[in-house]
């Protein structure tokens, strides 16, 4: 009975963890100003919401085969989503004429 109540915690603990996750993804595509700011937020967000609501199912459901599939899902979705944001990013790099205007003005010793 109290591993049940254990198992139920921490499901609902990570569950809790995927939506603050997946809401502040949203809440950054939307509120933040510069496209690689926005990327990187929804980079983020996906890939820790998907992550943390995948451990909330396998550690509710058990250990079966078809967690297996689980498993294979957030390898793919955790390979594919970081490389779908850094091709976003390379398209902005190279479209935008006006980046400079987004990046800090420091020293110039990097020059």
């Amino acid at each position: 009975m109290i591993m049940e109540w254990i198992r139920f915690g921490l499901c609902a603990f990570f569950v809790i963890v995927s939506l603050i996750c997946f809401i502040s993804a949203v809440f950054g595509a939307y509120q933040l100003g510069f496209i690689m700011n926005r990327i990187h937020s929804a980079g983020i967000g996906d890939t820790m919401g998907l992550a943390s609501i995948a451990l909330a199912v396998l550690i509710a459901n058990g250990l079966t085969m078809t967690d297996l599939k689980l498993v294979l899902l957030m390898l793919f979705m955790w390979c594919t989503s970081p490389v779908s944001s850094h091709f976003l990013g390379q398209i902005e790099y190279y479209t935008n004429p006006r980046l400079y205007e987004h990046t800090e003005k420091g020293d110039a010793s990097w020059k």
